[in-house]
């Protein structure tokens, strides 16, 4: 049985983790910005500290599936990045923050099971693909348009 003490850390690791995230996002000025980051990703985490209580106090009475609980969160995420997800003429906005919304889901639920270190990993590898390859690819395609 997961203590109440591992319970906050975990939430508390969802929130820290998630919010680095969704500052990145607030500061280049996306719809989705820090709260909604930290909300998706404390809402997994609870979900996915939910699924391993009900499947600790049911374990010994039915056959169950931990992950099948967090595994629709990953469903109503998609509906949530859809929602990011702007057409504007020619032009679709939102993919990034959508994409982002998703890794932050993927990281609370995550924390939620007690995996940090992949949590830890994912957020150093989306924020460098945030702040640095925006960087690259202003360049690269700074470059095109000089030619």
């Amino acid at each position: 049985m997961i203590t109440d003490y591992q319970i906050m850390i975990r939430l508390s690791t969802s929130v820290i983790l998630s919010g680095l995230i969704g500052l990145e996002r607030q500061i280049h000025r996306r719809t989705a910005g820090l709260r909604t980051h930290i909300l998706v990703s404390l809402g997994s985490c609870l979900i996915m500290l939910t699924s391993l209580y009900v499947f600790d106090i049911y374990k010994n009475v039915a056959a169950l599936d931990p992950s099948r609980i967090a595994a629709g969160v990953i469903t109503g995420i998609g509906f949530l990045g859809a929602g990011a997800i702007i057409r504007e003429r020619e032009e679709v906005k939102g993919l990034t923050t959508a994409a982002s919304l998703w890794v932050v889901a993927g990281i609370g639920l995550a924390t939620g099971c007690g995996f940090f270190s992949a949590a830890i990993f994912t957020t150093i590898l989306a924020l460098f693909i945030l702040f640095f390859l925006r960087y690259l690819e202003t360049m690269i395609l700074d470059k095109r348009e000089c030619k």
